[in-house]
């Protein structure tokens, strides 16, 4: 059984109180300041003072991880502010090392094999002559020395051509393949967001369950996420039967619904 520690507290006071190199694998997701409405936080902050706060609350998290941990640091922008997470992870080199840099793809238009177009997933449309609809965001898989090691075929998917297992010696017989850096992991369906949904900047349980996975299951003792939110991350850490969950939230309301789903 995880042992779950959810703690309604600014992340980088919090942070502070925790032991050095005691934190395997962070999963987060920051406020995006790009004005978005959470119930107790302000996403308007300047952008010089918003990556001055971001500095702040990553030099915590390194000093918490494991010389082989990582951090997953999902971030997102506007079609009218495409720079955000550029802009971010080029404060953040001061601290970490970008190891690799992920695509979460929330929608996604393709053929079938009958030359169909189907569409899949969800995405907010945009009303614009000039910017298309946004539909995927970043995650940045940032390490303390960019060596951590990973569990790649964690994720692993079968081989199209199945000559390609006999054909490289890397496969060691197995039709198996690393995904690659493009996670297509779509919301799941709902029907009334304040019920079900009641945050306006949520990740799927999934992506987290990757992050853990990739990582490496077998290595991953205690995780931590310092904008918990209504608890995703933590969701996660729990199916996984991870050792040890820490998680920060300066919202009530938030808070007590991560409580409830952690039940």
């Amino acid at each position: 059984m995880t042992q779950l520690d959810l703690r309604l507290s600014d992340c980088v006071a919090g942070m502070a109180r925790l032991q050095t190199a005691s934190i395997d694998l962070v999963v987060t997701s920051p406020p995006y300041n790009l004005g978005i409405r959470y119930g107790t936080f302000a996403d308007t902050a300047d952008r010089a003072s918003y990556l001055d706060w971001c500095e702040q609350w990553a030099a915590q998290i390194r000093r918490l991880l494991q010389p082989n941990g990582s951090l997953f640091l999902n971030i997102g922008s506007a079609p009218s502010n495409p720079m955000l997470p550029h802009e971010l992870i080029l404060r953040l080199r001061k601290i970490f090392v970008l190891q690799n840099t992920i695509h979460w793809i929330k929608a996604i238009t393709i053929p079938n094999d009958a030359g169909e177009e189907i569409s899949r997933g969800h995405f907010k449309p945009i009303s614009s002559p000039r910017f298309l609809n946004d539909c995927h965001e970043y995650i940045f898989h940032l390490t303390p020395n960019g060596k951590t090691p990973l569990d790649r075929l964690a994720l692993g998917v079968p081989y199209a051509d199945k000559s390609n297992i006999a054909r490289w010696s890397h496969t060691a017989g197995r039709d198996r393949r690393c995904r690659g850096n493009t996670w297509f992991i779509p919301y799941e369906t709902i029907q009334r967001r304040a019920k079900e949904r009641p945050h306006p900047a949520t990740f799927p349980v999934q992506l987290a369950t990757n992050c853990i996975l990739l990582h490496g299951l077998a290595r991953t003792q205690s995780m931590l996420d310092p904008f918990l939110g209504i608890g995703n991350s933590a969701v996660a850490a729990q199916r996984a039967g991870l050792t040890s969950f820490v998680g920060f939230e300066i919202d009530e309301k938030y808070m007590a619904e991560a409580r409830r789903r952690l039940l």
